[in-house]
Order: C-alpha cells, then structure tokens, then sequence
C-alpha cells in the first residue's frame, strides 16, 4: 500500500470510517512543498499544526487557550471560531 493511502486509512480507521478508495496514481512530493505529517519534527508540528479540542462547559475559550500555551510552552496561540459547545 502507498504512504498517502496509509495515512488516510490510519485516519478512518482512528474515526472509525469504513470506507473504500481507488488510488488512480501518486506522485512524490517534493521537499520544497511540505511533507507528511509524520515526518514533520515537534518543533514543525507546533509551529504549523491544528489541534483540534472538545472544550468542557465551564472555561472559556480565551482560558483554554492560555491553558493551551502554558502546557506548550509557546507564546502565540489561538482559536478559529467559537469553543463553545451545544447545551
């Protein structure tokens, strides 16, 4: 199996997804463009990475991303959108 669809499989299975693809053709990626998530160091993942949070009732979204950036130890940090969730 190719690398691009091992990954996304690894994503289905984590979700629980069955689902079935028919690879037409892969390419290599050059370096000049980026690289798997799997290859990217720690320093790469948190300078450019997403997390995606279930923020719990109660805090809000400004304390949960300071909480975020202390448990990081970054200085810069932030949300897109609302962190409240449905009541």
């Amino acid at each position: 199996m190719l690398k691009g669809v091992e990954f996304v499989k690894k994503l289905d299975e984590f979700a629980s997804l069955e689902r079935s693809y028919i690879l037409v053709k892969e390419f290599p990626t050059s370096g000049e463009y980026g690289k798997s998530p799997e290859e990217r160091s720690i320093e790469e993942l948190l300078r450019f990475g997403v997390i995606n949070l279930d923020k719990p009732p109660g805090p809000t979204s400004h304390e949960v991303v300071a909480w975020v950036k202390e448990i990081l130890g970054v200085s810069k940090a932030g949300h897109g959108g609302t962190l409240e969730s449905p009541t």
